[in-house]
């Protein structure tokens, strides 16, 4: 690796001013809707958003500090750390969405384990991903072997934590569409009434499927990327990184300000919308 450039590449000001743009709005509108409804379950998925924005904005300054090695290590760990805080924020979600829906029987992990399991993965994904992206600024290339190899031990453990959260996730829904509680019978019912704009646990979850997915796809671009070494090819092409992780990590925070769970689960303690009772004579 050229130590004058550590990147390998000239970086693009274009493209990290659009992306400090697109992520200030969508977390500004994220604030919005976390101080609004109290749910403070949130708030890693909010601080998400505001590590994307600095570690574009580092992006941008580093075109015209190539060897800084402050700077590269800046944008490098934020912009790396900023999916597992997304996750921390979706985990929690779903345990809380079966609790609101009177539905603990039917989950494979029981709710009281669900955020500690999966939210001390993410963690510890969190802590190895820190720790290799701050072990890669090094000029050292022993060193930044070093932290590429711990960066892609916590993908791994990102990977497998999340891969497990999705079948966890989908097996509840199966569970639930097969034996459903009367709380989500009333909600599905109260939806044909009012339309299919009407927020409910379904939308909750087929957000948290859609967010699961592009994070997932991410993931296992950056371990493809890793892998292939500092001087391979998707390392030293820019543009992947933008359309694999910037461009789908934005798509994941605009999907959760369009389906914000608040609308259902509020601040997590039933503060969320009320619906009435079913009742036959509704018109469907």
């Amino acid at each position: 690796m050229n130590h004058d450039n550590l990147y390998g590449y000239i970086p693009s000001i274009a493209a990290g001013v659009i992306f400090i743009i697109l992520f200030s709005g969508t977390t500004i509108f994220h604030a919005v809707q976390l101080t609004k409804a109290r749910c403070w379950y949130f708030i890693p998925f909010f601080i998400g958003g505001i590590f994307q924005i600095i570690g574009y904005i580092c992006r941008v300054i580093a075109r015209n500090n190539l060897s800084s090695v402050g700077i590269y290590a800046m944008q490098s760990v934020l912009i790396l750390l900023a999916p597992p805080l997304y996750a921390a924020s979706i985990y929690m979600v779903l345990g809380r969405t079966v609790t609101y829906l009177n539905a603990e029987n039917l989950s494979l992990v029981r709710v009281r384990w669900m955020t500690k399991i999966f939210v001390s993965g993410d963690v510890f994904s969190f802590l190895l991903q820190s720790a290799g992206g701050g072990l890669m600024a090094s000029s050292k290339t022993s060193t930044r072997n070093t932290g590429s190899n711990v960066v892609i031990g916590g993908l791994v453990v990102q990977l497998l934590f999340f891969g497990f959260f999705v079948v966890v996730a989908a097996i509840f829904h199966y569970r639930i569409e097969k034996n459903p509680t009367s709380k989500s019978q009333n909600e599905r019912m109260m939806t044909r009434a009012q339309g299919w704009r009407q927020r409910n646990w379904m939308t909750v979850l087929l957000a948290l499927y859609v967010v699961s997915v592009l994070i997932l796809v991410r993931s296992i671009f950056r371990l493809i990327e890793y892998k292939g070494g500092f001087d391979g090819y998707i390392m030293t092409h820019e543009a992947f990184g933008y359309i694999f992780d910037a461009l789908l990590m934005f798509i994941a925070m605009v999907v959760m300000n369009v389906y914000h769970p608040a609308v259902i689960l509020g601040d997590g303690k039933g503060g969320g919308m009320r619906y009435p009772e079913y009742n036959e004579n509704v018109r469907l």
